[in-house]
């Protein structure tokens, strides 16, 4: 799978989530605010994005999905902090938000169960070969990876890190 660059002016890949981007519930600064990227480097024939937040190490049956966000245009490469508030203000025309795990739209922030040991919270972005996904705002995210994968180019990761104690 090739891949290109994301980063994030909040963390870097491998170190703790800002408290910005944890649960309003974890405490002082947990503001369920999505985190700023920014990508570079996708590959020639990009007609759209998606952008998604997942935690492999959360209880029960596959990890949690915090934020997913489809039908980003392909002239779009960054998304500010806060564009995945619950109503979606701050993304790009035509981009939409799928319900997270918790069950609303917008990013939910890192909140993993006290004591669990820490968690790795995995934004990826996928380049697509098509400029609409095909699916809706009542899509589950856990239906977006097989709905996507035939469509995806390339994608970029980086993975933050949050313990709740």
């Amino acid at each position: 799978m090739a891949t290109f660059t994301l980063r994030s002016d909040s963390f870097e890949d491998g170190q703790v989530l800002p408290a910005a981007q944890r649960g309003a519930a974890t405490g002082p600064g947990g503001r369920d605010e999505s985190l700023p990227l920014h990508w570079s480097g996708a590959p020639a024939g990009t007609r759209s994005y998606a952008v998604t937040v997942f935690d492999p190490d959360a209880p029960g049956h596959g990890g949690f999905w915090h934020w997913a966000v489809l039908d980003i245009p392909a002239d779009v490469t960054s998304l500010p902090a806060g564009a995945g508030s619950r109503h979606g203000g701050g993304l790009p025309l035509g981009a939409f938000q799928l319900r997270n795990d918790g069950g609303s739209a917008g990013y939910l922030g890192a909140a993993p169960p006290k004591g669990h040991g820490p968690h790795r919270y995995v934004v990826t972005v996928l380049a697509l070969n098509v400029e609409k996904s095909g699916l809706d705002a009542g899509a589950s995210p856990a239906k977006l990876e097989a709905k996507l994968g035939p469509h995806v180019l390339a994608r970029a990761s980086l993975t933050g890190i949050y313990e709740r104690h």
